[in-house]
C-alpha cells in the first residue's frame, strides 16, 4: 500500500482521535450501577409504571424476537404481563458491561408462574438487555435476551 501524504497524516492522527474519546469515570460506572440496581428493583416491584419510568417517552423494549414495545404505555403493558404471570418475580443485577455507547445489563430472574393461567412452575434464568441511553439517562432502546427454550422447559416442569 502506498502511503500518500493524506494517508500518512490520517495514520498519525488515529491515536489522537481515539485518545479524545470520553472514558467512563468511576462515578459514571457507579451511577450506571445504581441505575441498573434500581431498574432491577422496578422489575421486581409489581409496579409496571415504575419500570416504564426508566424509559424515554418514546423508548422501546424488545424481548428476544418479539415485536418491540414502543412508548411507556406499551412498555408498562409488557412489564405488567411478566409481573402478573410471576407475582413473586425477582430480578437482580448480575453485572454490567460498558460497550462503547451501549450498556449491557446482565440479570438473574427468579419467580413462580402462579398468575392467571399459570403453570405453578418456577423459573430461574439469566439473560441480558442491551441498552442505548439518552443524555438524560433514560433508556431509548432495550434489546432483551434470554434462552426462550429454557424458559419454556422450566414452565412445564
Amino acid at each position: 500500500m502506498l502511503l500518500t501524504p493524506g494517508r500518512t497524516l490520517f495514520l498519525l492522527a488515529l491515536p489522537f482521535l481515539f485518545a479524545c474519546q470520553p472514558e467512563k469515570t468511576s462515578s459514571d460506572v457507579d451511577a450506571l450501577t445504581d441505575f441498573a440496581t434500581r431498574y432491577a428493583a422496578a422489575w421486581s416491584s409489581q409496579d409496571p409504571a415504575a419500570l416504564a419510568s426508566f424509559y424515554a417517552e418514546d423508548g422501546s423494549l424488545k424481548v428476544n424476537d418479539g415485536a418491540p414495545s414502543v412508548g411507556r404505555a406499551a412498555i408498562e403493558e409488557t412489564a405488567g404481563a411478566f409481573m402478573s404471570g410471576f407475582p413473586d418475580m425477582v430480578v437482580r443485577l448480575d453485572r454490567l458491561e460498558l460497550e462503547g455507547d451501549s450498556v449491557v445489563f446482565h440479570w438473574h430472574w427468579t419467580g413462580t408462574n402462579t398468575g392467571p393461567g399459570g403453570t405453578g412452575a418456577s423459573v430461574d434464568l439469566y439473560g441480558y438487555e442491551e441498552w442505548t441511553l439518552s443524555p438524560a439517562n433514560e433508556i431509548l432502546q432495550s434489546l432483551g435476551h434470554y434462552d426462550q427454550a429454557e424458559y419454556e422447559r422450566q414452565l412445564i416442569q
